[in-house]
């Protein structure tokens, strides 16, 4: 199979299981000022439909493709350890320029829910690399 279409079906696996997580996360009840759908659409003129599939063009061409070039070629042993970079340096991302550009601040600092902005995120985009790089692997 080609590298890319390994690397964009992983990146789907990857995000559906984000999604079902920032889905729980909202039915809970949890952080609900964290809700990057729809800080997106309010961004994209308030469309859920487009946020949502912005949020799935990122996971699967933008991470998937990321992995594939970047991420796999890591000096690593573990395909976990590449996700979990992976992960961190999204997370990074979102934290330094997304969030400020949502009016979040710097790492969402400005959201009511605070240093657990940082923090659930964080763990958000370390399942989400653990994910993609274990199914771009097993592939």
């Amino acid at each position: 199979m080609n590298k890319f279409l390994k690397g964009i079906i992983a990146g789907l696996v990857a995000t559906i299981v984000l999604s079902v997580l920032m889905i729980m996360k909202s039915k809970m009840g949890l952080m609900p000022d964290v809700n990057i759908i729809a800080m997106l659409a309010a961004k994209m003129g308030g469309s859920s439909v487009m946020a949502w599939v912005s949020h799935f063009m990122i996971g699967m061409i933008g991470y998937g493709f990321a992995y594939v070039l970047v991420f796999s070629k890591l000096p690593f042993d573990s395909v976990i350890l590449q996700g979990l970079i992976l992960g961190i340096a999204g997370w990074m991302g979102m934290m330094i320029a997304i969030m400020p550009m949502m009016n979040a601040g710097l790492f969402g600092l400005n959201l009511a829910s605070g240093v657990m902005v940082p923090v659930a995120t964080l763990m958000l985009h370390l399942i989400f690399g653990s994910v993609l790089s274990l199914v771009n692997y097993k592939l």
